[in-house]
């Protein structure tokens, strides 16, 4: 695939539901299935992700870098979720 077939966005939103398969929430496009919760392999996607922002800041477009935000607020959500600290939290 050139370069010009993958686009910045369509890069980072593949990571994410790459993060999304992990916690379950979307089913694996190869077997159909949905996975049970891998906490391990979505902390690398958000890994992956945050290193991402941190190396391609000051040369992303405005709507880049607001997706890539987005992309990494939601996904960090959705870990403190998935691991219960929430609960533990709440419920000491």
């Amino acid at each position: 695939m050139s370069e010009a077939g993958l686009s910045f966005t369509a890069f980072v939103l593949s990571l994410a539901s790459t993060a999304a398969i992990h916690f379950g929430d979307l089913a694996d496009p190869v077997s159909g299935e949905r996975a049970p919760l891998n906490l391990e392999g979505a902390a690398q996607m958000i890994d992956i992700l945050a290193l991402l922002e941190q190396k391609t800041r000051g040369n992303l477009t405005g709507e880049e870098r607001s997706m890539l935000d987005q992309v990494l607020y939601e996904l960090r959500l959705r870990f403190v979720q998935a691991s219960g600290a929430e609960k533990r939290i709440i419920e000491p």
